[in-house]
């Protein structure tokens, strides 16, 4: 378990200094994101996760622990964008948000036994990630005011994970799985949050 949590920390960082140095460096980031090359640095993450996708299965641990990293580098070139947009208290405000959430899905899965990579939970971990995705573009096509906007989102996210969550628990309550009560609290919860 140490070694995902080195592995994601690891990943984060080449991320954030990736993304720092590029949106500091305008003799980089001008070519970059002055030109229709910007759609290819915003896009190119999708294209590693598309690639993760397909070939997860057949790749080595050292052969996916090198994509995950490469992956970390083009998503700081992606987010070097960001950079260049907001400012750095929202940006922090951002991770720092998204640090809690990982570490709520892990202190859940850890402390519940439950596979968070497996069955059913994998299909609405996707559905959640899209969503979030689809928000923070939103956000950044509009950035009215940065800490609204992250609200926004959080409370969308925290409504949509709920809602997600709470139709996982009833499911599984009809299949008769263990924790499907843990599933409805948690939905419950993030609905609240929302709110």
């Amino acid at each position: 378990m140490l070694g995902v949590y080195r592995n994601m920390a690891l990943g984060l960082g080449i991320t954030a200094l990736v993304a720092l140095l590029i949106a500091s460096t305008p003799a980089v980031y001008q070519p970059i994101f002055g030109t229709p090359l910007k759609w290819v640095a915003i896009l190119a993450p999708l294209a590693f996760v598309l690639f993760f996708s397909f070939r997860m299965e057949r790749m080595t641990t050292a052969q996916a622990r090198t994509a995950f990293y490469a992956f970390a580098a083009v998503m700081g070139v992606s987010m070097a964008s960001i950079f260049l947009v907001f400012a750095g208290t929202s940006i922090a405000l951002a991770f720092f948000s998204a640090a809690a959430v990982f570490a709520a899905i892990s202190l859940w899965g850890y402390t519940t036994n439950v596979d968070l990579s497996r069955g059913s939970t994998l299909g609405s971990f996707v559905v959640r990630g899209v969503l979030a995705l689809a928000l923070g573009a939103v956000a950044f096509l509009f950035p009215v005011s940065a800490l609204f906007a992250l609200t926004m989102v959080f409370a969308a996210y925290a409504g949509a994970d709920g809602l997600l969550s709470t139709v996982a628990g009833v499911r599984g309550a009809a299949r008769r799985e263990e924790r499907w009560w843990a599933l409805i609290l948690r939905g419950i919860i993030g609905i609240a949050v929302a709110e």
